[in-house]
């Protein structure tokens, strides 16, 4: 049984993996910024990493018809700075939040989960990953 929230994270069992995930995103959230141009990745984010496919959200069609062309080189960034990278894929990231239907109500979050969740938060540095679970914990139900 894990007595901290960093030997819970760092468990096999645990969210090890999922922190393991979030690191590598950030690290390659990081080399993007060195590998596409700035006017690219202002507009554009990375989302996910897979079987070697790192995947980039662009805020509309056009930024992603211009990623879509530098795949290649964008690769090879990521290959030349020791990312195993076979591929990039792109897919436009809807800006505007879809309503949410009123059958699918969020589920409570228990007060544990919460205070886990800003734990988690307070240990991460300043991110894109911080700000989403800052977000996460601003949008969840509680239970009491």
């Amino acid at each position: 049984m894990p007595n901290t929230l960093e030997d819970f994270l760092d468990a096999a069992d645990g969210a090890g993996n999922v922190l393991a995930h979030a690191r590598l995103l950030l690290r390659l959230a990081n080399l993007y910024q060195e590998i596409a141009p700035a006017h690219l990745r202002q507009a554009s984010t990375i989302a996910n990493y897979k079987s070697g496919i790192i995947v980039i959200h662009a805020t509309n069609g056009a930024v992603a018809a211009k990623l879509r062309q530098l795949a290649t080189t964008l690769a090879d960034g990521f290959s030349k700075r020791g990312v195993e990278c076979s591929g990039v894929q792109v897919k436009v990231q809807a800006t505007e939040i879809a309503t949410q239907s009123r059958s699918s109500m969020p589920k409570p979050l228990s007060a544990q989960t919460s205070r886990n969740l800003e734990e988690l938060r307070d240990a991460l540095p300043e991110s894109d990953l911080r700000h989403a679970v800052e977000t996460l914990i601003k949008r969840s139900a509680r239970t009491e």
